[in-house]
């Protein structure tokens, strides 16, 4: 009798062991559960409290950019409007137009085949860039990938099948760079023997090139602060 007594004891400490187990597992996993729903609320607000600081910073730049046209535009400051317009328009921060090229670029359509890298057919920040600067050395003046006009401080950089130019632009193929030139000069840089045209289709990415009488370069509207750059002054300099 004293044997299944001490059975029963057993089976009551193993029941009150297991409900104990049961619900410390469920508690935990509702904090962690708790935890991470906040987590995603914290970095979803922090997301959109940088959105909307960007959106106030380019508010206040193209305030001061009207402020400036504005006093430049007086009668008196004429000689300083056509200067800072000249300046202006070689930062990019002006719209231009002019005889050009439009290159458009697209993923390869070639089926790969077993045992074959895809990456080898679709296109990388490094095929834009041989792009970019194949027009720049044929003397391309005003350059843009998909309306996002590109400066001396742009950068083109992967993000999985996309890339991100000018800080936070996302751009997804296809690609359609715009430039201005000499239309001849700039299709026969693309065009050489074994150049970057050549390299491109023969991993089977597709590329049309065509001359654009009055291509459209859209200003530049991104940062042109530095945060630690400043200008260096010489000796005797203030």
């Amino acid at each position: 009798m004293a044997k299944y007594k001490f059975h029963w004891v057993l089976i009551v400490i193993g029941l009150v062991l297991g409900l104990m187990l049961s619900t410390q597992f469920r508690v935990q996993k509702e904090q962690i559960y708790a935890y991470n729903i906040e987590r995603v609320r914290q970095l979803a607000q922090d997301v959109e409290t940088a959105r909307e600081e960007r959106e106030a910073l380019r508010a206040r730049i193209q305030e001061l950019r009207d402020e400036l046209d504005k006093v430049a535009e007086e009668s008196r400051h004429g000689n300083l409007r056509r200067e800072l317009d000249n300046i202006r328009m070689q930062a990019g921060l002006l719209s231009v137009t002019g005889p050009g090229v439009e290159v458009v670029l697209n993923d390869s359509s070639t089926p790969t085949q077993p045992g074959q890298n895809p990456n080898l057919y679709v296109l990388h920040d490094e095929d834009l860039l041989r792009v970019i600067n194949e027009l720049r050395a044929a003397g391309a003046e005003a350059l843009a990938i998909n309306g996002e006009r590109l400066v001396a401080t742009s950068e083109i950089r992967c993000i999985g099948p996309a890339v991100v130019v000018n800080k936070d632009k996302r751009l997804a193929p296809p690609y359609t760079i715009t430039a201005i030139g000499d239309p001849d000069t700039l299709i026969a840089s693309l065009e050489m023997r074994d150049g970057v045209m050549a390299t491109l289709k023969f991993w089977g990415i597709q590329v049309a090139v065509r001359r654009v009488p009055e291509a459209v370069v859209p200003a530049y509207t991104g940062k042109t602060m530095l945060d630690y750059g400043r200008p260096l002054f010489g000796e005797g300099g203030s």
